[in-house]
């Protein structure tokens, strides 16, 4: 793993996971966004990881049309980088999920770096009251669902982003994961330096104990040396826990409503930013300061913000 001394935070401020019932506070609308967005980078996200939702029930979208509605504001209110998804959502097929990442060329999107087990459905139990039909569904539905990214679906996505210098944020929500990039790797797809964002917590996936962190880190320091940028994402509860150990071990770290719906036990975030300002006091607490923009450009060897279609 290259040693950084400066701490990226990459903040996603909605995503496809929680829905719209589940907090108040999560942005919905393409100006919710927007605002989320920015004042996340105001308190210090060097990247901004983003997704689109329909404006009137939030179920999430891949339209490019209703990220042209925030994607430039975006771009022309700050520096940090612009990172979209491929992921979209588990139910989406791999065409639809990369329609926004096709249209815009943006300097970032995220890759899943293997198919799996995404079970959202035990939300089921904490949130009863949920207002809309798709909501219900969308959880109830992922008791049987594997979220697809085969070989076959990574490598169109690595081909056909890089023409237009697209790189990627590797989502590795476990250790079969790391080896299916190094598979990428070797054959030549994938080139360094390789920001692996290690997601821990989400039913499906690698848990979220401390060991099961360190286990990413050793395989990954195995697997790639000094060539990676290593940045944890714990799900839920483990947002910050999580985020903590791995910043004191040298990693960067991602945060955001995205992610977790919580600032604190029982107590609901009312915005990414201030997960974001919580982070940073964790960051500036160690001792550490955070990247800029530039410099997460630096370190992850981005084109530069002009570069892209937006």
């Amino acid at each position: 793993m290259a040693t950084q001394h400066k701490v990226i935070i990459t903040c996603a401020p909605t995503g496809a996971i929680h829905t719209p019932s589940m907090s108040p506070f999560l942005p919905v609308t393409p100006k919710q966004i927007e605002d989320a967005a920015l004042a996340a980078a105001r308190e210090g996200a060097a990247i901004l990881h983003l997704h689109a939702r329909d404006a009137h029930d939030g179920h999430p979208t891949q339209d490019p049309a209703v990220f042209h509605e925030f994607l430039p504001n975006i771009k022309a209110r700050t520096d940090a980088v612009v990172n979209i998804t491929t992921g979209g959502s588990p139910h989406m097929s791999v065409a639809e999920r990369l329609r926004p990442a096709h249209h815009f060329q943006p300097e970032l999107a995220s890759l899943n770096m293997g198919s799996m087990n995404f079970g959202l459905y035990p939300m089921l139990d904490r949130f009863m009251d949920l207002k809309y039909d798709w909501e219900r569904q969308h959880l109830e539905n992922s008791r049987d669902l594997v979220f697809k990214n085969t070989f076959a679906d990574i490598e169109y996505i690595l081909t056909s982003c890089a023409a237009n210098g697209t790189r990627f944020e590797f989502e590795c929500y476990d250790i079969s994961h790391l080896y299916n990039l190094a598979h990428f790797v070797e054959r030549k797809l994938a080139k360094p330096p390789f920001f692996i964002q290690s997601v821990f917590g989400l039913l499906g996936g690698i848990g979220g104990h401390p060991e099961d962190l360190m286990h990413m880190r050793r395989t990954a320091d195995r697997l790639f040396g000094k060539d990676y940028v290593w940045s944890i994402l714990g799900a839920g509860r483990n947002q910050l826990p999580l985020g903590a150990t791995g910043v004191a071990q040298g990693s960067h770290v991602r945060v955001g409503l995205e992610d977790s719906l919580w600032i604190g036990p029982g107590k609901l975030a009312e915005s990414s930013a201030a997960q974001v300002a919580k982070i940073r006091q964790v960051i500036e607490g160690l001792s550490l300061e955070i990247a800029t923009p530039a410099e997460a450009r630096a370190m992850l060897g981005l084109k530069g913000a002009n570069e892209v279609n937006f």
